[in-house]
C-alpha cells in the first residue's frame, strides 16, 4: 500500500509547539509520509526565524512560504495572506498531498487553507469550533471550518458547534487539546535547568506574561500593554519572564513597548520572540502565575496546575477552568487579579482545578483517524442541517 502523504502547516512558534507531538506521531508511522511546510513568522528574523527550531528537532522542511509584510496594519495582514495563496497554490502542486492539516485560526493557516480548498485538497483542521470574540481569529477559525474535510475539536461544546455550522457528524471527533500532550510527554525542565537555559536567574517567585492585540473590539492595544506593564510595577519582589506579541495588526507597537520596559527593568525583567515549547511550559510549571490574553493561559495553565489572569476580550467565550481569573484591560484591575491569583487559597485552587479540555492523549487520536479515515479527492461536501 502506498504511504498516504500528510501535509502539516505551521506559521508561529505556538503552533508548532502545539502540533510537536502529531508531528512525531505521523513521521513514526510507516504508512505515513509526513510533508511539512513553514510560512508567516517562522520565516522572519523579526520574530526570531523560529524556523531553525523546527530543524533543530529533528524535522525536515519541504518548502518554505514567505508571505509576511513588516507591517503593522490590517491592511498588511489583508496582503500578507494575499501572498500566501499564491505560496501555497505553488507548494502544493509541487508536493501534491494527500490531506492537508491545519492548526486554529491565524491568517497565515487561512491563506494556506484557500489555497488546498481550490487546489480540490482535503484539508483536516485542528481546534474548530472555538470562540474569541476579541480576535479576528474567530471569524478565521470558522471560515477554515467551511472549508475542511476533516474536523479535530477539543471538547463536546465545540464538536456541537462545528456540527451546527453545517458539518457533517461523522467528520468532527473531539479528541481532546492537543497541546496538552507537551505537559504530559515533555521532560521539562527545574528552576535550576531553566535558569542556566535562560541565563536569567528564577530562584524567586515569577510571573510569565505574553499579551497579544486584541483584534477586535474597543480595546487600544497599545493602552492594554501599557496598563498591563504599569501593574507589574506593583510587584517589585517578583520577577517577570515576558514572550513578545505575534505578528496580528499592532502587534510591532507593542513589542516597542516590550521592549523599552524590558532594558529599564534587565535585573527583573526576561524578555524574548519566542521561549520554544520546553522552555515555555516549563515556565509556566515553575511561575506562580500565568498574566496576559494568550489561549495557553486558559487551555495549558489549568492542566500545570497553575493560577492565570486573562486579560481583556481577546479570549471571550472560551471555555474556562475555574482557576482563571478574568479582568479588564485597566491597571487597577490587572493588579487585583494578580494580587487574587499570588494567593495560596488560589494556588491552592488551580492546582486542583478540571480542565475541560481533555487527558493529554490527543496526538495519537488524531494521527489514527489521519491514517485510516478514507479521503476522498473531488467528493461533493453536503451541509449537515439540524
Amino acid at each position: 500500500m502506498a504511504q498516504r502523504s500528510v501535509c502539516v502547516v505551521t506559521g508561529s512558534r505556538a503552533e508548532y509547539g502545539i502540533l510537536y507531538w502529531l508531528l512525531r506521531e505521523i513521521a513514526a508511522d510507516p504508512a505515513l509520509q509526513l510533508q511539512l511546510i513553514v510560512t508567516g513568522m517562522h520565516l522572519s528574523p523579526e520574530f526570531g526565524m523560529t524556523y531553525r527550531a523546527i530543524e533543530a528537532d529533528g524535522f525536515v522542511i519541504d518548502r518554505k512560504v514567505e508571505m509576511l509584510l513588516s507591517s503593522d496594519s490590517c491592511v498588511g495582514m489583508a496582503k500578507s495572506v494575499g501572498l500566501g495563496v499564491i505560496g501555497f497554490a505553488d507548494a502544493y502542486a509541487q508536493l501534491q498531498p494527500d490531506v492537508v492539516v491545519v492548526l486554529g485560526d491565524r491568517f497565515e493557516i487561512f491563506a494556506a487553507v484557500q489555497a488546498a480548498y481550490l487546489s480540490d485538497l482535503p484539508v483536516a483542521h485542528i481546534s474548530g469550533g472555538e470562540i474569541t470574540e476579541g480576535a479576528l481569529d474567530d471569524g478565521i477559525r470558522h471560515a477554515i471550518s467551511k472549508l475542511s474535510r476533516l474536523h479535530f475539536v477539543s471538547t463536546e461544546v465545540y464538536r456541537r458547534r462545528v456540527i451546527q455550522l453545517g458539518e457533517s457528524p461523522d467528520t468532527v471527533f473531539n479528541v481532546g487539546a492537543l497541546g496538552l500532550d507537551n505537559l504530559n510527554r515533555l521532560p521539562l525542565l527545574d528552576r535550576t535547568e531553566l535558569s542556566l537555559e535562560l541565563g536569567f536567574d528564577l530562584s524567586g517567585d515569577f510571573l510569565l506574561v505574553t499579551y497579544h492585540p486584541a483584534t477586535l473590539g474597543d480595546e487600544a492595544p497599545c493602552a492594554g500593554m501599557l496598563a498591563l506593564l504599569e501593574a507589574l510595577e506593583c510587584f517589585p519582589q517578583l520577577k517577570v519572564v515576558l514572550t513578545k506579541p505575534n505578528a496580528d495588526a499592532g502587534g510591532r507597537a507593542l513589542i516597542e513597548l516590550v521592549d523599552r520596559y524590558a532594558a529599564g527593568h534587565a535585573d527583573r525583567v526576561y524578555v524574548t520572540p519566542s521561549l520554544g515549547q520546553l522552555r515555555y511550559l516549563s515556565a509556566m510549571k515553575l511561575c506562580a502565575a500565568v498574566v496576559g490574553n494568550s489561549s495557553s493561559g486558559l487551555i495549558e495553565a489549568p492542566t500545570a496546575g497553575k493560577p492565570a489572569v486573562n486579560i481583556g476580550v481577546r479570549q471571550a467565550g472560551r471555555m474556562r477552568a475555574e482557576s482563571i481569573i478574568d479582568c479588564p484591560d485597566r491597571c487597577d484591575a490587572i493588579v487585583a487579579a494578580i494580587t487574587t491569583a499570588l494567593t495560596p487559597e488560589w494556588r491552592a485552587r488551580a492546582a486542583l482545578a478540571q480542565s475541560p479540555f481533555g487527558d493529554g492523549q490527543t496526538a495519537p487520536r488524531i494521527k489514527d483517524i489521519l491514517k485510516n479515515r478514507e479521503l476522498p479527492r473531488h467528493a461533493i461536501k453536503h451541509f449537515h442541517d439540524l
